[in-house]
């Protein structure tokens, strides 16, 4: 069996790795680098809660991708020989107006009413536990089993993984067609080869709908273009990741690495593929931080850089097999939780590429 993946994200190399590890002959097509685009540009929230603002089938898929982290890290960790960092030290989500406060307060409901875990902290408590917090917070709800990864380094792990498990990774590739014949993919055509193949996954990421002559799916992929800053403290000033909504109105979050660095985050901008960063944007995430955490102040910025999230039409990821086309497999339009949704993306696309039975409930997110 021949199977090619199109992208090299953490979503085709993960693919790709599964894949290897039970046999399956892979090859991996990116037309730049693997995890150069929305992979490594990400922050590496595990936001299966903070993520949701009601129960329903993307947070079931978050929730059970969460679950898959700390074994799929291990995994990753002892295939590749890179450790990706993985905290599970909550996530706070802040609130700085007394309308905030009765929003966090419904959301902690619903949570605890599908079993999951959330606790209000008033002023104090919040401070108790991150002390650097602003006098700008009033309160805030506390995610406990939300974490996070770094994305450069899962990407590369991926990578890694998928190469030594015996998956080949071809680069500089631009897909020119998906054959299908009688209701069946047969191969893809690139501007250099013909491939033959039994099936072909779709990792592709924000430029999935450039992919030539792609078959009718649920939904549009479009990309959405995200601004980020890097800070470094010179030592650990929070722990948990911080999200919240500045005074400006805008959504942001602000995630502590283990050795000091601070990323903060992230703009959301309709501008296509451009990703330009630019100077209101950084201002912005820096007023972010500074009121959330005036400490960071003294912080001195290392870098900033932009992404391009894969954002569906209609909020849901395309995964699993197609509906009409027999061997065609869709992996992508995960929007923010690209990094969250890694490991159970991966046990999906496997299956409906073996024809195994899916433990998950796909229906909402079949292309």
């Amino acid at each position: 069996m021949h199977v090619v993946v199109i992208g090299a994200g953490v979503m085709g190399c993960a693919t790709a790795w599964r894949l290897a590890q039970v046999g399956v002959r892979v090859t991996v097509l990116e037309r730049a680098l693997p995890g150069a685009e929305a992979s490594s540009a990400a922050a590496g929230i595990l936001g299966a809660q903070t993520e949701n603002d009601a129960p329903g089938p993307l947070l079931e898929l978050c929730l059970a991708s969460r679950a898959l982290w700390p074994q799929f890290a291990d995994e990753l960790r002892v295939a590749s020989g890179v450790d990706v960092h993985l905290l599970q030290l909550g996530l706070l989500e802040l609130c700085t107006t007394p309308e905030e406060i009765a929003l966090r307060h419904q959301r902690a409901q619903w949570m605890t009413a599908r079993g999951l875990r959330a606790q209000w902290l008033d002023a104090d408590a919040a401070r108790a536990l991150e002390p650097a917090l602003g006098p700008a917070v009033l309160g805030a709800l506390l995610l406990p089993d939300d974490g996070q990864v770094e994305p450069p380094l899962l990407a590369r792990a991926l990578a890694l993984a998928a190469g030594r498990a015996g998956a080949e990774v071809l680069t500089g590739q631009t897909v020119q067609r998906v054959a299908v014949a009688d209701g069946r993919v047969n191969g893809v055509q690139t501007d250099q080869a013909w491939l033959a193949a039994d099936a072909v996954v779709i990792a592709a990421g924000a430029w999935t709908d450039l992919v030539p002559d792609l078959v009718p799916r649920r939904t549009a992929i479009r990309p959405l273009h995200g601004q980020l800053l890097l800070l470094h403290t010179g030592e650990r000033l929070l722990h948990a990741t911080l999200a919240g909504r500045h005074s400006g109105g805008r959504h942001g979050y602000i995630v502590p690495r283990a050795d000091g660095r601070v990323l903060v985050g992230a703009t959301t901008e309709a501008i296509g593929f451009d990703k330009r960063v630019t100077a209101g944007a950084m201002a912005w995430l820096l007023s972010l931080a500074l009121e959330f955490v005036p400490q960071l102040a003294d912080a001195r910025v290392v870098d900033q850089w932009s992404g391009l999230r894969p954002q569906s039409a209609d909020g849901l990821p395309l995964l699993g097999p197609h509906r009409a086309v027999e061997g065609l497999i869709f992996a992508s339009g995960h929007h923010r939780n690209g990094i969250l949704l890694t490991p159970v993306t991966a046990e999906v696309t496997v299956n409906a590429v073996l024809g195994l039975r899916q433990r998950l409930e796909l229906t909402a997110f079949l292309p």
